[in-house]
């Protein structure tokens, strides 16, 4: 629905772009969100003709995956209107949270490659740009079986240290190991940014980061995890069993390099702020949803939207939806102009707010749903489960909002 957007601030050109991407998410995205999500099997979700690829294809064609990466390598990020990536991002978890998430994972290892001045690297990153047909795909290989959210609060802790284990051994690395079933396009990505263990005896504190191809010798991939919401969203595990890894491919080779670029928090705030900002697009579709219905469902020879506790309810849901995109609107903005000093406490708090606001709206327009709230006729019961899966993923709530304390 469209409600009255009183930001003042939003250039000619991001309203334009807008328009374009709008009609995008609402008639490939929003329908093939839902139904992929209803395919028993998530291997359906991957198979060759799924309308996943659809999406990937029209994200691609659109141009949308070069948002995150420079003009030298042929991206848009330098110069373009900060607000337009986050009202784009709010769009995409507007239409579907799970492919929106998926769509942004896969620049990843290209966007940071894009900051790396080895040739190779930066052709990498040229090639992404120029990919309209979803042929190189990213994936975030950080979370294991036995770690998390303890990711990022193990310390120095020897007994906490990743899993997947990387040993120097002339011009390669040696690795081993598992990244867990939790790693979003784990089973599709083509590329890696993959975090691993150069040095065990210094916990999490002995990490060092690779963008590698997920093609080498040694490298292999589980089943697709089969979970409760954001079931668009491939998911899968990485297996490495004596994987030859080439020397070139440790962009971060010495964990003391990979704790002074991870001092400033800059990993967890762009996470976290890309997460809220797709949630706060879904808070705003659930109350649209429960609007909608309200307005249309006749109850005592009245509609819904006719009954004074309804509204009062609409209200209240409307008040979070506006203040989550608000809070968020202000952080991505800040962050996207700052990013080499970002606010990490704001973007956890974002992160946060939106993800536990969109669950708290989804779950009061199921109230005013009532029985059709739980029905898979309506899109609602799944926005519930995609927002609650939300809570969870990128770090549990409430050890990123321990975390974030320290940026205070």
């Amino acid at each position: 629905m469209n409600h009255r957007n009183i930001d003042i601030n939003i250039s000619k050109e991001t309203s334009a772009m807008l328009k374009e991407v709008t009609p995008f998410s609402m008639q490939v995205v929003r329908p093939a969100g839902i139904a992929l999500d209803r395919l028993p099997d998530p291997a359906q979700v991957i198979a060759p003709g799924s309308q996943l690829w659809d999406v990937i294809r029209g994200f691609r064609q659109m141009g949308l995956h070069t948002l995150y990466l420079p003009k030298h390598v042929g991206g848009l990020a330098d110069g373009l209107d900060p607000m337009a990536t986050i009202l784009l991002n709010e769009q995409m978890g507007y239409a579907d949270a799970g492919l929106a998430i998926s769509m942004g994972v896969s620049c990843m290892p290209f966007a940071l490659a894009a900051m790396i001045p080895d040739p190779g690297l930066q052709q990498l990153a040229r090639d992404f740009c120029e990919d309209k047909e979803g042929r190189l795909i990213g994936c975030w290989a950080i979370t294991e079986p036995d770690h998390g959210t303890d990711w990022f609060l193990g310390g120095a802790n020897p007994k906490c240290a990743p899993g997947v284990v990387a040993e120097l051994k002339g011009d390669e690395y040696i690795i081993n190991g598992e990244k867990s079933a939790w790693v979003s396009n784990g089973t599709i990505a083509t590329h890696a940014v993959l975090h691993v263990a150069l040095d065990p005896s210094r916990g999490m504190q002995g990490q060092g980061l690779a963008i590698l191809p997920l093609d080498l010798p040694g490298i292999s991939r589980g089943k697709p995890l089969d979970k409760m919401g954001q079931r668009p969203l491939n998911q899968g595990s990485i297996l490495f069993q004596e994987a030859r890894v080439p020397k070139k491919y440790m962009v971060i080779p010495h964990p003391d390099f990979m704790n002074e670029a991870a001092k400033g928090g800059s990993g967890l705030a762009t996470v976290n702020g890309g997460t809220a900002i797709i949630m706060a697009g879904l808070a705003r579709a659930a109350f649209d949803e429960a609007l909608q219905y309200a307005k249309k469902r006749i109850q005592g020879g009245a509609t819904l939207f006719e009954h004074a506790p309804i509204k009062l309810k609409l209200l209240r849901m409307f008040s979070q939806v506006e203040a989550v995109r608000a809070a968020v609107r202000r952080m991505g903005l800040y962050n996207r102009q700052n990013p080499a000093a970002p606010a990490v406490a704001h973007a956890v708090a974002a992160k946060c707010l939106a993800t536990e606001t969109a669950t708290q709206v989804a779950s009061d327009a199921m109230q005013i749903f009532g029985g059709y709230g739980l029905a898979k006729e309506f899109p609602i019961e799944k926005m519930f489960r995609d927002a609650r899966t939300s809570m969870i993923e990128d770090g549990v709530n409430d050890a990123l909002a321990i975390k974030a304390a320290e940026f205070l």
